[in-house]
């Protein structure tokens, strides 16, 4: 389907879903956009830090390549999905990835409504071009950015999210999850591009 414009999307799902609370949140400002081709291994993300000079940003971003030809329940299920992701960060301060919070809101979500679903994993066809010469793809639990890799690694961190939550050190909260690109998901591991790589504390391995 040809892309349509997020901000009314987004406008909609917040009154419906939201309570008006994202739209109302305003510091950083939230931006949405289309991504630019490059983003060809995720659906959407939701991210929030600092850019190259310190100032902060917040945004979601959806994929062209992977939802241009899709139905347009995808691009709201989507949309709604980094919704959430936003507001349990700017309305409710949490940093949760698919916990409680996020499944509870999800489940609302879905049961308000039969126009799409929103899911834990977005779980769409990958461009044939995109998938290179990788096995796997390992996704930050924080700031969602991808990457492929030939095999699975263990004790990788993300490093732009070890820098700007924990300092610059190695931290679990910061481990990658590796996913097949059949799409068969693996389990919770660490970040890989920007990479710390580490020991993993007892009980967190």
């Amino acid at each position: 389907m040809p892309l349509e414009p997020l901000l009314p999307l987004f406008h909609r799902l917040d009154r419906e879903h939201f309570e008006g609370s994202l739209a109302a949140t305003s510091a950083p400002p939230l931006a949405l956009r289309w991504s630019d081709g490059r983003m060809r291994r995720t659906a959407g993300l939701y991210r929030r830090g600092r850019d190259g000079v310190g100032l902060e940003f917040c945004d979601i971003v959806l994929s062209r390549p992977l939802l241009e030809a899709l139905p347009r329940q995808a691009t709201i299920s989507t949309l709604c999905h980094e919704m959430i992701h936003a507001w349990l960060d700017r309305v409710l301060g949490l940093r949760e990835v698919h916990g409680p919070q996020f499944r509870a809101r999800m489940a609302a979500i879905n049961a308000a409504q039969a126009e799409f679903q929103v899911t834990v994993r977005h779980r769409y066809p990958l461009p044939a071009d995109s998938l290179g010469p990788g096995r796997w793809i390992a996704r930050c639990p924080n700031c969602g950015i991808s990457s492929p890799y030939r095999r699975r690694l263990r004790n990788l961190a993300c490093r732009l999210c070890c820098e700007r939550l924990h300092g610059g050190r190695w931290h679990a909260s910061c481990l990658l999850q590796f996913e097949l690109l059949q799409g068969e998901l693996v389990r919770d591991e660490l970040l890989q591009g920007n990479l710390i790589q580490g020991e993993a504390p007892d009980g967190l391995g």
